[in-house]
């Protein structure tokens, strides 16, 4: 039973790592890249969608990373996966702190109440993005080495 819990985090856990890596590196590249406000428009739409979808992800995936590091706490991989469920409790700590109160902000724009500094928001969103993608590679990746 723990190896298909195992299994099933890491599945889990590494499609949440592709789509949010694929954000910054593949759509949004694409999207500022439309013309006029279309990008914009677009990103409105994608913090609706991610805004309803991500809770569920981020924390459905630490619970299955937590359960995992209990059931296997005789492993010799714990350490990992203990270390793995720390980074994802940074990562929603970030999102939490900084990135959904700018996504609730850009979810609401519309082409005239979008504020002046709009471009300055998606900028520190997109900062603060990158850097959750990098804490949430390092869980991913210490759930692979548990694995090993």
């Amino acid at each position: 039973m723990l190896n298909a819990l195992e299994v099933v985090t890491i599945v889990v856990v590494g499609v949440l790592v592709g789509v949010e890596f694929s954000v910054p590196f593949f759509s949004n590249p694409i999207l500022n890249a439309l013309p006029g406000d279309n990008g914009l428009r677009a990103r409105v739409h994608g913090a609706r969608v991610g805004g309803a979808v991500m809770p569920f992800w981020y924390i459905g995936s630490l619970v299955l990373v937590g359960v995992w590091a209990v059931a296997g706490r005789d492993d010799g991989g714990t350490g990992l996966v203990v270390t793995a469920a720390a980074l994802l409790i940074v990562s929603v700590l970030m999102s939490i702190l900084v990135l959904v109160p700018i996504n609730n902000r850009v979810k609401t724009w519309t082409d005239g109440s979008r504020p002046a500094d709009w471009k300055e928001q998606m900028k520190r969103w997109d900062r603060w993005h990158y850097a959750r993608v990098a804490v949430i590679i390092a869980a991913f990746a210490c759930l692979a080495a548990a694995l090993a």
